[in-house]
């Protein structure tokens, strides 16, 4: 029998910080209708259909599907009234991501050391317990329709459980015998982890909602870029990058700037209902080769990429161990910095609306995020923009 309350902190140590993040528990899509989108990520990005919470688990207020690959652990969540929050929303902003989740030692203490730090709640802890062990989740606010949830987890549970295979929380059962799975162990796509997700938020707002990051979660500056390193000839934007400090994610947190024409982040915003949120995932492969050709049998739709590109990328990149015929035939970019190079691609909107795509990024070292990409990829974005009328 599951046990739903609310829960109080914990004694801790006073020299213990409440918020240091141990991983990214899940990403939460609030989505239509979760059991066909999971079959759209698990046919055209690999993902397992793991586990299932609805009607037929003892759920009756949603359906959540859990998708894995690799250390990536996406949570699709439909409302099953109107009444749902996630009917809500996405009635108002379609499909998206509603939350970014970390698991942390103690769920409790880290929520209440995000208030003490300025933090918004958006949901008191609550403890979820059975006969299998525990787990707390509470929850605040950061930008537009985004949240935070703190995540601890004790018994069969614990995240290193779910990582292997355990069960994710109560009233979660595992997923039938499925086709799509075995196909998907036969041909893995590669992808492992969660680089980097990307919000938007409006003119003005960057640097408050840097501020909070640093304030609330104790994140810290990695990269600053601003109009002149992103622009085209027609639009322009700002961006600052910030980390966690672990290698865990960064957050680098976009807002437009003054051009000829509208920013894709103003495309974005307003095709949102005028309200920041998360405009892409970057999911990390090792091999870029073989996971985009993977990716692009199954059917994903990449942004295209002119020829022109690769007749003076090398010059500025040099030398890479994959082979640069392969990479041209694929539309991979590439960009050097100081400590190696990358390879990135990046999809076109992954629904209707031009709120939501996946980019797929190979490190080799570099710790960028693809600056002499930038005009390259804005030209590119433009186009499409163009196409749906939004430029």
């Amino acid at each position: 029998m599951v046990q739903t309350k609310p829960t109080t902190a914990t004694m801790i140590s006073k020299s213990y910080d409440p918020l240091k993040l141990i991983d990214v528990d899940h990403i939460r899509f609030y989505v239509g209708n979760a059991k066909q989108a999971a079959f759209f990520y698990a046919h055209c990005f690999g993902f397992q259909i793991d586990q299932v919470s609805d009607l037929t688990s003892g759920n009756r207020q949603e359906a959540s599907y859990l998708l894995t690959q690799g250390n990536i652990r996406l949570l699709l969540t439909t409302g099953l009234s109107e009444a749902h929050p996630a009917s809500q929303e996405v009635a108002r902003f379609g499909d998206g991501i509603k939350d970014i989740a970390f698991a942390v030692p103690d769920a409790v203490a880290a929520y209440e050391q995000a208030l003490a730090n300025g933090a918004e709640s958006d949901h008191e802890p609550v403890e979820m317990t059975d006969e299998l062990g525990t787990v707390v989740k509470a929850t605040v606010k950061t930008f537009g329709r985004v949240v935070h949830s703190f995540v601890s987890r004790t018994g069969q549970y614990e995240l290193d459980k779910v990582k292997h295979g355990g069960v994710f929380a109560p009233r979660f059962n595992g997923s039938p015998d499925l086709a799509i799975n075995r196909y998907n162990e036969e041909h893995p796509c590669g992808l492992f982890y969660v680089d980097h997700c990307v919000a938007n938020v409006e003119l003005g707002k960057m640097n408050d909602w840097v501020s909070w990051y640093e304030d609330v979660l104790n994140f810290k500056l990695f990269k600053h870029f601003d109009d002149k390193d992103i622009s085209t000839e027609y639009s322009a934007l700002m961006s600052k990058v910030m980390d966690s400090g672990r290698e865990l994610i960064k957050i680098p947190i976009n807002e437009p700037a003054e051009g000829k024409k509208k920013s894709q982040i103003q495309e974005y915003l307003e095709w949102h209902a005028n309200t920041p949120g998360i405009q892409h995932l970057a999911l990390m492969t090792t091999d870029a080769i073989d996971s985009v050709a993977q990716l692009r049998e199954r059917g994903v739709d990449f942004l295209t990429i002119p020829d022109s590109y690769y007749d003076i990328v090398w010059d500025r990149v040099g030398d890479i161990k994959e082979d640069t015929g392969e990479v041209k035939d694929l539309r991979l970019l590439a960009d050097r910095d100081d400590d190696g190079y990358l390879l990135q691609i990046f999809t076109k909107p992954l629904q209707d609306r031009p709120t939501l795509f996946f980019e797929i990024i190979c490190r080799r070292g570099s710790q960028s995020f693809g600056k002499g990409n930038f005009k390259a990829l804005f030209e590119s974005l433009e186009i499409e923009q163009e196409r749906r009328g939004n430029l």
